[in-house]
């Protein structure tokens, strides 16, 4: 089993942070792979042709590992609303389709799709769970489910509900979309690097992801499985750099018109990034050395006495089947004072995500069972003060 991992990060000893979910920790390993490279940003004699290209390779094949996917359906993009603009621009309409969403989905998604609706005079469905449900997951995946027809043109989806961490069936819902012809999108930022992740098995289409939390890139550059349905679609830009003869320096204005195989027509431009590129590597290079799985029943062991509690004293929180061991969000009561209980979390060390009464807890390798006992102890001793 995996043991803690905090010796690999530089945070505060003093500091409880339970907010992966809002931006991962920087490993020691890609803070120095970082240094290294401005280093050698020095002295751009010494960049080679080949520099331009080796780390972005790398880094496709360690994410190619991390979903079960070829490298060379992985394309290097900056940000999810990139990738999504990439693959939606390649979404065919037909007259009287439609594409569906779900409520409270993060907004880059939302306005993607919207978007795309917008822009084909299609209707958006927005599914929405049962209002009166303590949880959610079960009705909630059911209803998205029965949504899917054969007028739905496109199914654009988080993995894990960025509010809650609540998972929705993937694979169920990619043999729907599969079934009916419909394109299945799905936003994998807040689960790859966290729990396992088969974009064959679930039938993905598109899997879009920015690495800047659960797998320990650097912000501005994100990772993307494109796949055969998407092979001969057009880019958003045309890239040097994407072209097959874009490592023969000495000839690049025979104005070479192939892209790269698969999904490497949709790379951004200057995938090379001489300084975010190392430190993206990095991040994927020990997650694979951890395993998913590994780092999934740690967060499961991790997060059970916090489960627990709230079952305790009448918080629902998902079933095992619909919820994610490293993300977990839950509605606190009425009565609970949320000003204190931001006030007692700042006395404490202890930093999450507090949105109105509601709580997201984020956990990982570096955090331990101190951390998630002093934050049952700060939100119980909220809650007597209230009571």
């Amino acid at each position: 089993m995996l043991t803690n991992q905090k010796h690999l990060f530089s945070l505060n000893d003093d500091v409880r942070y339970l907010n992966c979910a809002y931006k991962a920790p920087l490993l020691k390993s890609s803070e120095n792979a970082a240094m290294q490279a401005l280093k050698k940003e020095r002295n751009p004699a010494d960049l080679k042709p080949d520099d331009f290209f080796k780390n972005v390779t790398q880094v496709r094949e360690e994410f190619g590992k991390l979903i079960h996917a070829k490298p060379s359906d992985v394309a290097i993009i900056p940000s999810t609303s990139y990738g999504f603009a990439s693959v939606l621009n390649n979404v065919t309409y037909h007259q009287g389709q439609h594409a569906i969403t779900i409520e409270n989905e993060f907004p880059s998604d939302y306005f993607s799709i919207k978007r795309w609706c917008e822009t084909h005079h299609a209707k958006l469905k927005v599914v929405r769970p049962a209002r009166k449900k303590k949880r959610l997951g079960k009705n909630w995946n059911n209803r998205l489910i029965e949504s899917i027809n054969t007028r739905t043109a496109v199914v654009i989806i988080s993995s894990v509900h960025w509010m809650t961490g609540m998972k929705f069936d993937l694979k169920r819902i990619g043999e729907k979309c599969r079934s009916v012809g419909a394109a299945f999108i799905v936003d994998g930022t807040q689960s790859v690097g966290a729990i396992p992740m088969d974009v064959n098995k679930f039938n993905i289409d598109a899997l879009v992801c920015a690495s800047y939390k659960w797998m320990f890139g650097p912000y501005s550059v994100g990772l993307a499985y494109i796949g055969e349905r998407f092979h001969g679609g057009k880019p958003l830009e045309e890239s040097w750099m994407n072209r097959i003869n874009a490592k023969n320096f000495s000839n690049l204005t025979t104005y070479e018109e192939a892209y790269w195989p698969d999904a490497g027509r949709f790379n951004v431009g200057q995938t090379s990034n001489f300084i975010c590129m190392p430190m993206m590597l990095s991040g994927l290079r020990q997650l694979n050395s951890w395993t998913v799985e590994a780092i999934q029943e740690y967060c499961n062991q991790l997060i059970l006495p916090l489960r627990n509690y709230l079952e305790n004293f009448g918080i629902a929180v998902e079933k095992e089947a619909y919820s994610s061991d490293h993300i977990l969000g839950f509605q606190l009561p009425d009565t609970m004072n949320m000003d204190q209980l931001r006030e007692n979390f700042g006395n404490h060390g202890i930093i999450a995500s507090i949105r109105g009464n509601y709580l997201r807890i984020a956990v990982h390798v570096f955090n331990t069972e101190k951390d998630i006992a002093k934050l049952i102890e700060v939100i119980e001793a909220t809650r007597v003060t209230v009571n």
